[in-house]
């Protein structure tokens, strides 16, 4: 607040809560051309405390002093998550000054407020705090992941046969179990699809079997060995509880390198390490079931 100014401003203790739900947005920051000391909110008609000099009493925010604010909330916060947050400052400059000179600061109820915002302000600046600590990851941590998870950086290229499920389920199996055999000759993936389409009542006139950059991670658990075949391989048939059959082919295999790894890597072990250090924090609570659900009161 610009010193030349008549106007005490306050803010509350609770007013930073009320930026909680903004203050998740993404964005890129982009430059402004406004100086350090120059307004960037102003609230004609207002100061906390009356002016002691002839004029319309007003507040103003610099941009030194918005940016503390919005530092400490998020940094690199975009423009228009800015504004918003601006529209909740000046609106609660406003309801804080009145809600003061009502006394409502002096309230026990105000104190066990404050004192809860304060524990929930600092655990929010902790978990920030344990964020950016997960992410300090070193290029020995890497290589050692890398190492430890090579086979979860396989990545294939797969044909995949889908038999549907249909009325007959024991025809059906018996119909993958056929075209396995067929594709271990040799057929064609695509033209054996057609035929599992056929039979389940659903002709098609064309179908495309192959599968792209197919991980571990990416075909459901029961599936994850077609990853351990050899290129020409065939897998098993691998049979659904909802009836639906699957055969696989491997078409190509390749591991992604460390270099091609490192972004994922890195996302995985900075998530980790964020669960760990959390861990600490949960479990080992009871709740007293009289208080939180107590029985209900018999019917009169």
């Amino acid at each position: 607040m610009s010193s030349d100014l008549n106007a005490c401003v306050r803010v509350p203790g609770l007013a930073p809560l009320l930026f909680a739900g903004l203050i998740h947005a993404a964005g890129e920051p982009t430059a402004v051309a406004v100086g350090p000391d120059d307004a960037v909110i102003t609230l004609q008609g207002f100061c906390a405390e009356p002016a002691r000099t002839a004029g319309a009493c007003k507040t103003v925010i610099t941009r030194a002093q918005f940016d503390k604010l919005i530092d400490a909330l998020q940094p690199d916060m975009p423009p228009p998550l800015k504004l918003k947050v601006a529209n909740a400052y000046a609106r609660n400059l406003r309801m804080a000054a009145a809600a003061e000179q009502r006394g409502l600061d002096k309230r026990p109820e105000f104190q066990e407020e404050m004192r809860y915002a304060r524990m929930q302000l600092l655990s929010q600046d902790l978990d920030r705090l344990l964020q950016m600590q997960s992410k300090q990851i070193t290029d020995a941590e890497l290589k050692d992941y890398y190492q430890r998870n090579q086979s979860s950086f396989e990545q294939a290229s797969v044909a995949r046969i889908f038999i549907p499920p249909a009325k007959s389920e024991a025809a059906m199996t018996q119909l993958a179990a056929a075209l396995r055999a067929r594709a271990v000759k040799g057929e064609d993936p695509d033209t054996l699809q057609l035929e599992a389409y056929a039979a389940a009542g659903m002709p098609k006139s064309s179908v495309n079997t192959r599968l792209v950059n197919v991980r571990r991670s990416t075909v459901p658990p029961r599936h994850e060995s077609v990853l351990s075949l050899r290129a020409g391989d065939v897998s098993e048939v691998f049979a659904d509880p909802g009836g639906a059959h699957y055969i696989y082919k491997m078409i190509d295999k390749q591991t992604l390198t460390l270099d091609q790894a490192t972004a994922e890597m890195r996302i995985a072990i900075a998530n980790r390490r964020y669960r760990d250090s959390i861990q600490e924090f949960q479990g080992g609570v009871v709740f007293s079931d009289d208080y939180f659900n107590p029985p209900a009161k018999p019917a009169k």
